[in-house]
Formats: C-alpha cells, sequence, structure tokens
C-alpha cells in the first residue's frame, strides 16, 4: 500500500535534520551574556575591593547589556569569598574582584580550601594602588638611606603599624627589612584605621601604608613620605622617589585589584569580559572614580594578570620563609 504523504513527511523531516546538522552551532560564549551577573567580592561593604567593584561594574553592565550584581562574602580574610567564587560554575556568570590578599594567603595559610591559580582563570588587573613608607614627622630621615642608616643603629627599636599580620604592610616591613638587613618591630592593630592613629600620634614610627590612607596626612604635614613602593611614581606623588630610585633593588610592593573567574571558564567568554573591562577602564568616568580612590587603572591581558598572580605568590611565600613567620 502507498502512503505519498507519509513519505513525504519523513522527506521533510530528514531534510531539516540534515541541514540542522550542516548549520554551525551557536555555542554559549557566542551570546553570552543572557541573564545577570553576580560579581563575588571577599570582603565586607565599604573596604577598596569593594569601591572599585563598584566602580567598574555599572559600566561593564551597561557594555554588556545585563546588570551585574555585587555580592559581598566577607570573612576569613577573603577565603569565605573566594572559596565560593572557585566553586561556582564556569560559565562566566560568576566572577570575582580580588585584593593582594589573593597572592598574599597562600604564604601565610597553611591549608586553603581552594588553589590560588589553579582555580581560576585570570581576566585582568583592574588597578593598582601604591603603598608608601612614611614616617611620624618626629623620626629624623627624609629619605630611604637615611632611613636605612637609622634602622641600623637602633636595631630592635623603630617600629611600625600595620592592619594586622599578614597585611601588604606588614609583609612589606618584613621584605625590607630582609633586603636592606635591619629589624624592624611589627605592631599590628585590629584595623588599618587604628594604626593610622596611632602613627599620627607618635605612639609608632612608621608605616607601609595604601597611598590612599595617608596621602591626606603627607598634604598636610602630619606623616612624613620617605618613599613609594610602586615601579614607577605615582601621579599623585610625583616629587617622592620609588624604592627602586632609591636604590632598593627588587622592592616593588603594591595592591594590585584584579578580576578573575573559575578555573574552565570558556575562552570565548573571557576575552567577553576582558574586552568589556577594559572599555570600561577606558571610560574617563570610571578612570576618575578610580583615581579618586588612590588607584590606578591597569587592564592587564589575562596571561599578563595569570604571570603577575603566580610571581606574586611565589615572592610572598620567600618573604613569609625568609622572616621566619609560621603560617596559620
Amino acid at each position: 500500500m502507498y502512503f505519498p504523504l507519509m513519505n513525504h513527511t519523513r522527506a521533510m523531516a530528514c531534510a531539516v535534520g540534515l541541514l540542522a546538522s550542516l548549520a554551525p552551532s551557536i555555542s554559549p560564549a557566542q551570546t553570552y551574556p543572557t541573564k545577570t551577573i553576580r560579581m563575588i567580592v571577599p570582603f565586607a561593604a565599604g573596604g577598596n575591593t569593594d569601591i572599585i567593584a563598584r566602580i567598574v561594574a555599572p559600566e561593564m553592565g551597561k557594555l554588556f547589556g545585563q546588570q551585574i550584581i555585587i555580592d559581598n562574602r566577607g570573612g576569613a580574610g577573603s577565603i569565605i569569598g573566594t572559596e565560593i567564587a572557585a566553586r561556582s560554575p564556569a560559565d562566566g556568570y560568576t566572577l570575582i574582584t580580588v585584593s593582594a590578599a589573593h597572592v598574599i594567603n597562600p604564604a601565610m595559610i597553611k591549608k586553603l580550601p581552594y588553589d590560588s591559580i589553579k582555580d581560576f582563570t585570570a581576566i585582568s588587573m583592574i588597578a593598582d594602588v601604591p603603598t608608601a613608607l612614611v614616617v611620624h614627622p618626629a623620626l629624623p630621615v627624609k629619605t630611604v638611606k637615611e632611613f636605612t642608616a637609622l634602622a641600623r643603629a637602633r636595631p630592635g627599636q623603630i617600629t611600625y603599624s600595620t592592619g594586622g599580620r599578614g597585611t601588604v604592610g606588614h609583609l612589606a616591613g618584613e621584605l625590607f627589612s630582609s633586603i636592606e638587613k635591619v629589624k624592624l618591630i611589627h605592631v599590628p592593630y585590629k584595623s588599618t584605621g587604628l594604626s593610622v592613629i596611632d602613627l599620627l600620634a607618635g605612639h609608632v614610627q612608621t608605616q607601609f601604608s595604601s597611598l590612599p590612607v595617608v596621602i591626606q596626612y603627607v598634604r598636610s604635614g602630619k606623616l612624613r613620605m620617605v618613599a613609594q613602593t610602586g615601579k614607577t611614581r605615582s601621579p599623585a606623588v610625583k616629587e617622592v622617589p620609588t624604592m627602586l630610585e632609591a636604590g632598593i633593588k627588587d622592592f616593588v610592593v603594591s595592591s594590585g585589584f584584579g578580576m578573575f573567574a573559575p578555573a574552565g571558564t570558556p575562552r570565548p567568554v573571557v576575552d567577553r569580559v576582558h574586552g568589556t573591562l577594559i572599555a570600561a577602564l577606558g571610560n574617563p568616568t570610571v578612570r576618575d572614580a578610580l583615581g579618586g580612590q588612590g588607584a590606578d587603572p591597569v587592564g592587564s591581558t589575562p596571561e599578563a594578570f595569570a604571570e603577575f598572580t603566580r610571581s606574586e605568590i611565589d615572592k610572598w611565600i620567600k618573604v613569609v620563609r625568609v622572616a621566619g613567620i609560621q603560617p596559620e
């Protein structure tokens, strides 16, 4: 028996199937993003990391055509939020903005619940916040050479305050002590604010501090900036030399704020996020807002940011080992 309609239907179905198999498939990366993106900040709201994320996220959202929601997951020195990011799906819908804690924690914590390199895909460094060596005006030094000479003449007598153990300021002090063969005494506080208050009062003599935290006191004469510690001079204090210019080889310390995605995020998605971030950093309003926080916009390639992360982790592990600091 002949069923022309059935044969025609089967033929059409086969043709449609053949065309579908020949048509190029559209990957999720080509349509990304199609929904809201979560940006994890592994600190409480109001800190440097949170501020920087909230400056770039709205502009990126505009360029994406999708909203970026900031998700503050503070605790344990950024470990809690960072673990959440590491365990999230690698689809581009969870990103994380990190601070220098990301590269310092491997040196200070015996067993992290994630691998700071292997569990993440680098996107870019967003901004660099310079660090500076500042002293109380009563300390009779104006240059790094004078500071080193005084520290050698008074071993174990010069104190430096920080916002706590394992902070950038703490390890910067240990790095300086190691390179210059001096003995500075670390005085940790519960917060950066408290550490600056006692420095201003003269209860401690010096500090390796984030530039935005102390710049106003330097300009008012309440503190003296001896050197800054970036590779180049910050536009905010062009008159102050870097440690490198002062002859302290390999002394480069800054707080790099960067963006990661979970490991395994497809490269097309990574490129889309990276390109959008770079475009956002090119916006004058965004750049001005970052500059107002004392942050220098960067915008590196994923490869350069991955290499920076590896080299910084190696550097701080070495500093901690030489200083005899026991990881907790």
